[in-house]
C-alpha cells in the first residue's frame, strides 16, 4: 500500500508539491483570517510563490502565533467542526485544533499508509494502548487509520499491564501501539506472573513519544533493553497535532518516511534559513489538504536531520531521522549543549533506576542548572557515583543527582491532567 507519489522520481515529487503549495496559498488567502492579514501586512503576492524554494519569501509561523491568534487560524465556520483536539500544552497554553469531516478522512488516510509502511496489513489485529479521550488527536487518528486499513482494533487504553496482557492472551494481536518504556513494565509483569511473552502473538510494536534510535539509526538503550528480552520489532514514529501527519519507519528502520501528498518539510537554522543537506535544524512544515486549520511554514521546535538516500523499501521520499531534541529544551550546561533525549537514554541504561525526572532551572549566575531525581530499589551512594561517572563519560558533564521516593515521583510523572508521562520539567526563567 505505497502511494504512487511516494515511489516517484524526486523531480516529479517536487512538481507535485509545488502544485499543492499553490492550491494551499490560494485557500489560505481566501479562508484564513490570520494568513489573509499576514499577506496584506507583508505585501505578499502569493502568485509569486511558484517553487518550494520560494517558500523563503514567506514568514514562518510559530507556536506563539498559534497561541495568541488561535481563532484566526480557523478557515471554516465552527458548525463545520466535527472533532476538537488540543495540543498537550507543555510549552504554554494549549492550542485548539478543530477537524472537519474531510480532515478526519485525511487523518485516517495518513495513519493507514503510515501503519502499512510499518508492516500492518488488512486483517491484522492491533492493540491500541493509548487514550482516545482528553481531546487527544493521536488516539483517534490511530483508530481511524486502522479502520481504514482494514485491521482489527482492541481499544484497551493506556497503562495497567494486567489488563494489557489479558487482552493479548485473549485476542492475539499481532501489533501493539504504545509508549515503548511501558513495554518494560509489560515484561516485568509477565515475568512475575509466569507469562511467556516470547510465545505471545505480538510480533511488532508501533512506538510513540520516546526515542528508539540513535542518530546513526542504531537502537537506543531503551530499545535494546526491550528487544534483549522480548523478540519483537519496534517501529519508531514521529508526529504532532499541528502536522496532522505521521512519519513511520518501514522494516529497514532508517527513519520516518515522508508523505509528500500531505506535508511539505523544511529544515531551518536559527535565522530561518535552510541548512545544508544532511545537517540538523528545526523541522518546519506546511500542511497540505487540511481544511479547518492549515499551517504555513510552522516551526515545530524539533531539531532533526533529513535523509535523502533511497530506501530499500522502494520509497523515494526523504526520511526524518531521530529527534535530536526540542529547540526550547536545549540546555547549555558548563559549556556543553545538551538535549533531554540523550539524558533519558543514558538513565535508561541503569537497572537500578526505576524512574527518573529531569528538572532544569536557572541558578544565581543566570545559567542552566540540571537536577535529576531518581527512584531506585537500591538508593546507594555507589549508584549515584556510577550515574555521575556515566554522565561524565558520555556527555562530558556531571549534573546534580538525588534520590526520590517512587510514589512521590510517580505522582509527578503520571500527573492526572497529563496525557503523556512527564519526565522533563523546565523551570528556567
Amino acid at each position: 500500500m505505497i502511494p504512487a507519489i511516494e515511489k516517484a522520481p524526486l523531480e516529479e515529487i517536487k512538481k507535485f508539491q509545488e502544485a499543492k503549495l499553490k492550491e494551499t496559498l490560494v485557500y489560505l488567502s481566501e479562508n484564513s483570517p490570520y494568513y489573509k492579514a499576514l499577506f496584506a501586512k507583508e505585501n505578499i503576492d502569493i502568485t509569486a510563490i511558484q517553487t518550494l524554494e520560494d517558500l523563503q519569501q514567506l514568514p514562518v509561523t510559530t507556536k506563539t502565533n498559534l497561541q495568541e491568534n488561535n481563532d484566526d487560524f480557523f478557515c471554516v465556520p465552527m458548525h463545520k467542526i466535527v472533532d476538537y483536539a488540543t495540543t498537550s500544552g507543555t510549552l504554554g497554553n494549549p492550542v485548539t485544533f478543530g477537524l472537519t469531516d474531510g480532515d478526519l478522512e485525511r487523518l485516517a488516510y495518513n495513519e493507514a499508509i503510515s501503519f502499512a509502511c510499518s508492516g500492518i496489513q488488512q486483517g491484522d489485529v492491533v492493540q491500541l494502548m493509548t487514550t482516545m479521550d482528553r481531546r487527544f488527536m493521536a488516539g483517534l487518528a490511530y483508530f481511524l487509520g486502522l479502520r481504514k486499513l482494514g485491521a482489527g482494533v482492541i481499544r484497551v487504553g493506556a497503562g495497567i499491564p494486567e489488563l494489557q496482557w489479558d487482552s493479548i492472551l485473549k485476542y492475539n494481536p499481532k501489533y501493539l501501539i504504545t509508549v515503548p518504556s511501558f513495554l518494560l513494565k509489560m515484561i516485568e509483569y509477565a515475568e512475575n506472573n509466569n507469562i511467556n511473552y516470547n510465545a505471545s502473538s505480538v510480533k511488532g510494536v508501533i512506538c510513540i513519544g520516546e526515542a528508539l534510535r540513535n542518530q546513526d539509526f542504531s537502537p537506543s538503550v531503551l530499545a535494546k533493553k526491550i528487544t534483549d528480552k522480548w523478540d519483537i520489532q519496534l517501529f519508531s514514529t514521529y508526529a504532532s497535532t499541528e502536522m496532522s501527519t505521521a512519519f513511520n519507519e518501514c522494516g529497514h528502520f532508517q527513519g520516518g518516511h515522508h508523505h509528500p501528498e500531505l506535508i511539505i518539510t523544511e529544515i531551518l537554522d536559527d535565522n530561518n534559513q535552510p541548512v545544508a543537506a544532511g545537517e540538523s535544524g528545526e523541522l518546519t512544515i506546511t500542511t497540505l489538504g487540511v481544511e479547518a486549520l492549515p499551517l504555513l511554514r510552522f516551526k515545530t521546535g524539533d531539531i532533526v536531520r533529513l535523509h535523502s538516500e533511497p530506501c530499500l523499501c522502494g520509497r523515494t521520499t526523504v526520511r526524518v531521522g531521530p529527534v535530536v531534541g526540542r529547540k526550547q529544551h536545549m540546555i547549555k550546561y558548563k559549556g556543553t549543549t545538551l538535549y533531554p533525549p540523550a539524558m533519558h537514554d543514558l538513565l535508561t541504561f541503569f537497572e537500578g533506576v526505576q524512574g527518573h525526572l529531569i528538572e532544569i532551572s536557572t541558578n544565581d549566575l543566570g545559567t542552566d542548572e540540571i537536577l535529576i531525581k531518581i527512584a531506585s530499589n537500591e538508593p546507594t551512594e555507589e549508584l549515584l557515583d556510577h550515574i555521575k561517572d556515566h554522565f561524565r563519560a558520555k556527555l562530558r558533564v556531571t549534573p546534580k543527582v538525588e534520590f526520590i521516593a517512587q510514589d512521590i515521583l510517580n505522582k509527578i510523572i503520571f500527573a492526572p491532567m497529563s496525557r503523556k508521562p512527564v519526565t522533563f520539567i523546565d523551570k528556567r526563567i
